[in-house]
């Protein structure tokens, strides 16, 4: 077994953090690559990161069995949005904030490195979205979480109008739309009071961004549906954001169409963690203060 590991350089203390996890995986004899972007502070290496095989990225992703990202959330959606065309599944090790996508957290790496050892986990295929915009249909778009449009520098809101499989749903002013998958249920999404969804069901979330109507709700659609957002903006561009990390402008007014995509990511867990237990862990869903449980 061949495990590569992909880390956010840019973590304070992250040659500690990969130099203690590295000499783990020896210590249970599991080979392991590293992200060749750590040969930049090959002048703080101690003797195991010294010792241990550097790899471009792209061919850790080709070689390796597991791809572990270490870092936060974002550090995840990147390793994850770079294996869409890798057969790879990944999983991430916590060394952010809140860290609900990379379930492991760094004071934990014992029991995953043993989890991994001993084979005592499943890999799950979670659904990506893709775009375009009907000005330029040959550039693709992907997201792992969410796609955003939205008023981006403009300090008014937008106008917008949603189509579904080519039927008129509604037009609406508002500061932005959030597109999400189950996964990104959990992120931007939910702080807009869009809903839960479990990972693992076929839908796509709706979700307005300070709708100027009391109406103006969440919906939940299937994944089979085809979505089309017309935005219209007093300024000259309209934001898009996928997975909070690729931002384009686009000028206004802009027609983007939203599907699922044929690509899917797939993630590594444990037998040991469940989806529950880290909402009510790291979200404290479900939580009643009251009782203190």
């Amino acid at each position: 077994m061949l495990i590569g590991i992909i880390p956010n350089t840019t973590k304070e203390n992250i040659i500690d953090v990969v130099g203690n996890i590295a000499e783990k995986f020896s210590e249970q004899k599991i080979d392991i690559v590293l992200s060749d972007t750590l040969l930049k502070f090959k002048d703080k290496f101690n003797t195991v990161l010294n010792n241990q095989k550097y790899m471009p990225e792209e061919t850790i992703f080709a070689n390796s069995e597991i791809v572990v990202s270490i870092g936060g959330d974002g550090t995840m959606l990147n390793t994850a949005y770079h294996s869409l065309d890798k057969d790879v599944p990944i999983i991430g090790v916590n060394f952010g904030k809140l860290g609900f996508l990379a379930e492991y957290d760094i004071n934990d790496i014992e029991k995953f490195i043993k989890d991994i050892k001993n084979k005592n986990y499943f890999i799950e295929e979670r659904i990506v979205l893709e775009a375009y915009c009907t000005k330029e249909p040959n550039e693709k778009f992907f997201a792992i979480n969410d796609i955003v449009i939205e008023k981006g520098e403009w300090p008014k809101m937008i106008e917008q109008s949603i189509y579904v499989d080519d039927k008129y749903v509604t037009s609406f002013l508002a500061d932005g739309l959030i597109i999400a998958t189950p996964t990104g249920s959990t992120g931007y999404s939910l702080s807009v009071g869009g809903p839960i969804v479990c990972p693992n069901t076929d839908v796509i979330t709706i979700s307005p961004i300070s709708a100027h109507s009391l109406t103006m709700r969440p919906i939940v659609l299937s994944s089979v549906n085809e979505i089309k957002v017309i935005a219209k903006s007093q300024h000259k561009n309209v934001q898009l954001s996928f997975d909070g990390q690729r931002v384009k402008a686009v000028s206004s007014p802009i027609e983007l169409v939203i599907k699922r995509s044929s690509k899917n990511i797939k993630l590594l867990h444990t037998q040991s963690i469940n989806y529950f237990e880290v909402l009510r862990k790291k979200l404290l869903w479900g939580l009643d203060v009251r009782n203190n449980n």
